[in-house]
């Protein structure tokens, strides 16, 4: 975890993870970030600035154990070499460990996820109902029971992913809405998997957009103080 401040936030540590709080160090509502199979790496860190300067206190866990893939194949290949139980209870902890660094550790707390984040964000949202609040998935599935869930979700995804297919998708809005819990699924036409992280897959104006509909969400969601 890094702990050189960037001005004019306050980093702290949390384990194998980077935290950051608000301009001036007052603590936010949490959001939880939780990334690709990209891993903890420098973009991470600056959207967790982006979100820490609405007004959130911002944690991102490793969940790479320090790998930053070069390559997709590359990544896919940590990926299937994680154990999910130790990826799974990574995600659990940092849960609890946001709550108790936010604002309020009583209050529920936002999740941001990208791609497998997404996947399993949706799934910390089943897992931990009384821990978040909303959700905001960028390209990422899940078909699992929401029923005991208590969030909102967002999400977003490219018309041409080649990673989530539009049955995927269905899929996954369906289950949210069999579990009672109201969606708010984007599509940004002829964008691909990855068009909100840098890459060659980037869009800046399906970015931008998305950007804006996760900022009114969670403003609208999790109630940040003036």
């Amino acid at each position: 975890m890094s702990s050189e401040p960037k001005s004019p936030f306050t980093n702290r540590t949390a384990g194998e993870a980077f935290l950051v709080d608000p301009p001036g160090g007052k603590q936010g509502p949490g959001v939880l970030v939780l990334h690709s199979w990209w891993g903890l790496n420098e973009w991470v860190r600056e959207f967790c600035r982006r979100l820490a300067g609405e007004g959130y206190t911002v944690l991102a866990p490793d969940l790479m154990d320090g790998v930053h893939p070069a390559t997709a194949a590359e990544g896919e290949a940590v990926l299937a070499g994680t154990n999910a139980d130790e990826l799974s209870g990574l995600v659990i902890s940092s849960a609890h460990a946001l709550r108790a660094a936010s604002a309020d550790a009583a209050k529920p707390i936002g999740v941001v996820g990208f791609s497998m984040g997404a996947s399993l964000a949706m799934w910390l949202s089943a897992r931990l109902p009384d821990a978040v609040k909303a959700v905001v998935s960028f390209y990422g599935a899940q078909s699992i029971d929401f029923d005991e869930a208590t969030a909102v979700y967002q999400g977003h995804f490219g018309s041409d992913d080649h990673m989530v297919s539009e049955e995927d998708r269905v899929v996954t809005e369906s289950f949210i809405r069999l579990g009672g819990r109201d969606t708010e699924f984007h599509l940004y036409p002829g964008s691909h998997h990855w068009f909100f992280e840098d890459g060659d897959h980037f869009d800046a104006e399906a970015a931008d957009l998305a950007w804006t509909r996760t900022r009114e969400f969670l403003q609208r969601e999790l109630e940040v103080a003036d």
